[in-house]
């Protein structure tokens, strides 16, 4: 069978530590093509994998032999080179947040409506061992009913991970939009609507910019209210100085949930009855050293693709955990609390 050939458009440090290896380390894709604005970044991928160099991703678009694409651009590009894409008759796979509006979102899940291509938003933490067991423990009934949440995500910045440093986009309100509400916390949105098998469907938020020189937000904290009725709390974070925080814990009536919360056991489960089980599932994957190695994502946008079965995080997905953020950012904004739409 031949090989899918694979397009990467962004050569930052997702793409340089995340999608080009694990594409790579596929024995069904072909790293085919790089882009990005400097184009120097993409020429090093491109020699490394005997692949073609852009600098505009029209121009990569182009290229019919080219199967699928990555989308690793800054948040703002997300939405437009992905409808361009998909309607240059490509697979994507975009990351996270996948836009910046509800309304690019809609863009986007039109396009791979009308295009009959995949298109697949990077939420990898549902590709966590920890998490997928949690799922299942809570879908049995193991520890009961739901009652309540907490989840973390934060580390000491982009700086300390974007090629750029600093001077990242990530820092810049008109490249990122949102902060680490939009780089962070949309993970953890999707975790809990995955975990919980619910909607978010009530927030209240605060986000200011405390520890950067950003013009987003760099710290934010928000209640969240689920369409089953579980409450709990979501904290993304540039400002955790001391190491990552990635950590969910669930309360239920017969029992606590502990995932990526202890450096032994990524798996905790603390029962009424006094009784404890750890579960060694191996790390998170990780900016910090020691982390899981591949996301799981690649693998399965790749499997969809060979076999032609529906991703697990199509656009409508990635644009109800987007919501979640969007409906954080305006309570932060007005005050008040907000309602997500249905």
């Amino acid at each position: 069978m031949s090989k899918i050939k694979v397009g990467v458009i962004g050569c930052g440090s997702i793409a340089t530590h995340r999608h080009i290896p694990e594409y790579a380390n596929h024995p069904a894709v072909e790293l085919a093509a790089f882009c990005d604005i400097q184009v120097e970044r993409a020429e090093y991928h491109a020699g490394k994998y005997e692949a073609k160099a852009y600098s505009n991703y029209e121009d990569l678009l182009k290229d019919t032999d080219i199967q699928a694409v990555s989308v690793c651009t800054p948040n703002y590009l997300h939405a437009p080179i992905t409808v361009a894409a998909l309607k240059a008759g490509k697979h994507v796979l975009c990351e996270k947040p996948m836009a910046v509006s509800n309304e690019e979102a809609d863009s986007m899940i039109a396009a791979a409506k009308e295009s009959g291509k995949k298109l697949m938003i990077g939420h990898n933490q549902r590709f966590v061992r920890s998490h997928q067991k949690a799922k299942d423990l809570i879908a049995s009934g193991d520890i009961g009913k739901v009652y309540s949440f907490r989840t973390a995500f934060g580390h000491g910045g982009p700086e300390g991970w974007s090629v750029d440093g600093k001077d990242s986009w990530f820092f810049k309100k008109e490249e990122a939009s949102i902060g680490a509400m939009g780089d962070l916390g949309v993970h953890k949105t999707d975790l809990l609507r995955y975990l919980l098998d619910a909607e978010i469907v009530e927030v209240s938020g605060f986000a200011d910019t405390l520890a950067k020189e950003a013009t987003v937000d760099d710290n934010a904290v928000c209640i969240l209210k689920t369409d089953t009725g579980i409450i709990g709390t979501l904290a993304a974070s540039w400002s955790y100085t001391a190491g990552e925080d990635n950590s969910t814990i669930i309360y239920g009536e017969k029992g606590i949930i502990r995932l990526e919360d202890d450096p032994n056991y990524s798996l905790i489960v603390q029962y009424k009855n006094g009784e404890t089980v750890r579960y060694e599932l191996g790390k998170i994957q990780s900016n910090d050293e020691g982390g899981q190695q591949s996301s799981g994502v690649i693998n399965h946008f790749i499997d969809a693709i060979i076999h032609d079965k529906d991703v697990l995080i199509p656009g409508e997905e990635g644009k109800k955990s987007l919501a979640v953020i969007l409906a954080a950012m305006e309570s932060s904004l007005t005050g008040k609390h907000v309602k997500l739409n249905d």
